[in-house]
């Protein structure tokens, strides 16, 4: 889970992926965008909804998350070189986040940025878009806090599957733009709540 990428990983293609739920619960709404690493034109986004097949409990949000985002993510024309989810990673009570499911399961380079901390410890980051601290629990480095934007609250990032934090923390400040979210999560953020 913890492998790191090849040596000069450079993205071209970056996705980002959001899951909602209908007032209900019953329906999964997924949204998928895909972006250019350099520019962070947006290139392409897809939309899925499928039933919530899986009860809701704690700490194993991803089993009603990933068959939906799975559906979005596979509507893409050309695949991504890393994707992007809002939700945890390593930084998970059983450290095995939506990120690392989601991962695993597309076997590609997947980072978790959270807009809430599940556990951990941690010193405030600085105050410019990208200072960031890690984020301790148990003795362990889970991930980091990042500041996306200025005045803003952190944002909390960490690996889901095939990289390191470093090439993370690195893929995610690139991604900063002028809003509190990365580029990739706030356009599926976005994009998924329409059907909400």
């Amino acid at each position: 889970m913890v492998e790191k990428p090849p040596a000069g990983f450079q993205p071209r293609r970056i996705a980002g992926i959001d899951v909602h739920f209908s007032r209900g619960g019953e329906t999964a709404f997924a949204a998928a965008v895909s972006l250019d690493a350099r520019t962070l034109e947006l290139l392409e986004s897809a939309q899925a909804a499928l039933p919530a097949a899986f009860p809701y409990r704690t700490g194993f949000l991803s089993f009603r998350e990933v068959p939906v985002a799975l559906a979005a993510l596979a509507m893409l024309n050309d695949p991504p070189d890393v994707v992007m989810v809002d939700g945890q990673g390593l930084a998970h009570p059983r450290r095995f986040g939506f990120a690392c499911h989601l991962g695993v399961l597309l076997d590609l380079p997947t980072i978790g940025v959270a807009k809430s901390r599940l556990l951990g410890r941690f010193a405030e980051p600085g105050p410019l878009s990208g200072d960031w601290t890690p984020l301790e629990d148990k003795g362990e480095i889970v991930g980091v806090v990042m500041r996306s934007k200025p005045r803003c609250r952190p944002l909390f990032v960490s690996i889901g599957h095939r990289i390191d934090l470093a090439t993370a923390i690195a893929t995610v400040q690139s991604t900063l733009h002028q809003h509190r979210l990365p580029e990739p999560t706030r356009l599926a953020d976005h994009l998924s709540r329409a059907h909400a």
